[in-house]
């Protein structure tokens, strides 16, 4: 199933959007992309038993890292052999980020990866974004699989409803239209991660902390990034920026190298959608929200100073978030048409996988479908 996007004219104008979006040339096939994965896949896994095994018979810090620079240069290309957005910046979230800073840590003797893990278990973690944790608490893991599935059960109906006013959306009104790309980018990562979660669950039959906390009741900046908004990326940049940095300079300044990583590596994400040169909007962004997280942590050191009811604090967290994605964070991928490339292959994906599934009814039941 293959789509072809035809570049327009700039005067031509995506309707209740941003300004001035033209449309690059782009070509996105899955089924190319599912031809690609086992490529993708065994050089995945001999690069990181390399990595496994070699630092097995390094000595960590210098040592290992000029043993390791072969796989962390490669890594970040592998990516590129997928022609959709959703298959490449996933595996690019996955490789470039997530396991270049892991193994970042490995080289310094670091966890969560250490050199005598079992291949398997040592590859999963590298490349996924999971952390297993032991079940001390006496809590049901059949309960919360169950509220996990029906949450997700949840959020995938709402993608689906979300996906079908997208068919419309040239009669949405652009803050409307603003309102589900966010809600659409959330519940895409969440889902994500749920399905990547499941597997790793089923592969190293251990529990998994969730990477999502219900972000939409975040009363603060703080409460958002710290503790609700993709925790594993705030696992892996807690001890490659954040600490090293805050002992050394400070609290605050922890805060705003962690967030400045955090936007170098988004613009190095965004490369992956667009494959157009850092605007520095994305990194921005990051880096207001870092100086805001800053002064929230200054404000509440101050423990006689007034602070707003909770629900007035999530109103504001929640609209400081969107108002200022609305204005540095969308832009990039709005502007050359990235988003609308993405809407697209979500369609082609549902037709793709109701293909299947009317594959798979006709093939149990001999009636035609």
């Amino acid at each position: 199933m293959k789509f072809t996007h035809k570049t327009i004219n700039k005067k031509k104008l995506i309707s209740h959007t941003f300004p001035l979006f033209s449309i690059s040339q782009m070509e996105f096939s899955f089924s190319n992309d599912l031809q690609a994965l086992p490529k993708y896949s065994i050089s995945v896994l001999l690069l990181l038993a390399y990595a496994r095994f070699s630092s097995a018979h390094l000595r960590p810090g210098l040592n290992r890292l000029v043993g390791l620079l072969p796989i962390l240069s490669v890594l970040p290309l592998l990516p590129f052999l997928f022609s959709t957005i959703h298959f490449r910046v996933v595996s690019a979230f996955f490789l470039t980020w997530l396991s270049l800073f892991k193994l970042l840590l490995l080289c310094f003797d670091l966890p969560p990866l250490n050199s005598s893990l079992p291949l398997l278990r040592f590859i999963s973690l590298c490349t996924l974004p999971i952390k297993p944790i032991n079940n001390e608490k006496g809590t049901n893991p059949s309960t919360n699989s169950f509220n996990s599935l029906f949450s997700a059960a949840i959020k995938l109906g709402l993608l689906s409803f979300i996906l079908s006013l997208y068919r419309n959306k040239h009669q949405l009104n652009y803050y409307v239209l603003f309102s589900l790309y966010c809600i659409h980018m959330y519940l895409a990562v969440d889902l994500v991660l749920y399905i990547t979660a499941i597997f790793s669950r089923l592969l190293l039959r251990t529990e998994l902390e969730p990477q999502f906390n219900k972000p939409y009741l975040s009363t603060s900046l703080r409460d958002l990034w710290g503790r609700r908004w993709n925790l594993m990326v705030s696992d892996i940049l807690r001890p490659t920026v954040y600490n090293p940095v805050r002992a050394r300079y400070g609290t605050s300044a922890g805060i705003l190298a962690t967030f400045a990583m955090s936007g170098l590596m988004h613009e190095i994400m965004f490369y992956y959608i667009t494959f157009e040169k850092a605007t520095g909007e994305v990194s921005s962004f990051f880096l207001l929200h870092g100086v805001c997280t800053a002064l929230e942590g200054w404000y509440a050191r101050h423990k006689n100073w007034p602070v707003p009811p909770k629900p007035v604090r999530t109103v504001l967290t929640i609209g400081f978030f969107a108002g200022t994605g609305y204005w540095l964070f969308f832009p990039p991928v709005l502007r050359n048409g990235s988003v609308d490339v993405v809407i697209e292959e979500n369609f082609a994906l549902l037709e793709l996988m109701e293909e299947v599934f009317r594959k798979v009814v006709s093939f149990i039941l001999p009636v035609s479908v």
